[in-house]
């Protein structure tokens, strides 16, 4: 089970990073610049309905399933992102001290504001796919007389 939450986080991961992303760059850019801008909030909505609809695959039964579901994407897309970047420079420079060198520049890159944005795009729609379902499953209560 936690082989097949982990595969399909890793397929999410790579359809919001890239066919998500690509979507929305066709959107025009901000002018103005600003952390909210028409294409972040438009790829933070499509993230979101992307994870909803991977958690729905994914068969969450309950909240806390999906809540689950939801941090271990949070964590393939962390993971992805630190070895996207240590062997991206490695493959770039062919020098392991200079992929050492960039280990610190990590823990900004996590203590950032858009991480708590991806840790909610992640878990808040996962958990409530899941209550979702886990409602909708329940049988009916009888009628009392």
């Amino acid at each position: 089970m936690w082989e097949r939450s982990i595969l399909i986080a890793f397929l999410g991961n790579y359809l919001n990073n890239n066919v998500i992303a690509a979507l929305v760059a066709l959107l025009p850019a901000s002018q103005g610049g600003g952390i909210f801008t028409l294409q972040y909030i438009a790829y933070v909505i499509l993230a979101a309905v992307c994870v909803g609809i991977l958690t729905w695959w994914y068969g969450a039964k309950s909240a806390q399933s999906g809540a689950v579901f939801g941090l271990i994407g949070f964590a393939v897309a962390i993971v992805t992102a630190f070895l996207t970047g240590i062997t991206g420079v490695l493959a770039q420079t062919g020098s392991l001290s200079q992929m050492v060198g960039i280990l610190p520049n990590f823990w900004p890159f996590i203590a950032n504001w858009s991480t708590l944005v991806l840790l909610g795009y992640w878990v808040i729609p996962a958990a409530a796919i899941g209550w979702y379902k886990g409602n909708s499953m329940r049988p009916a209560a009888p009628a009392s007389m």
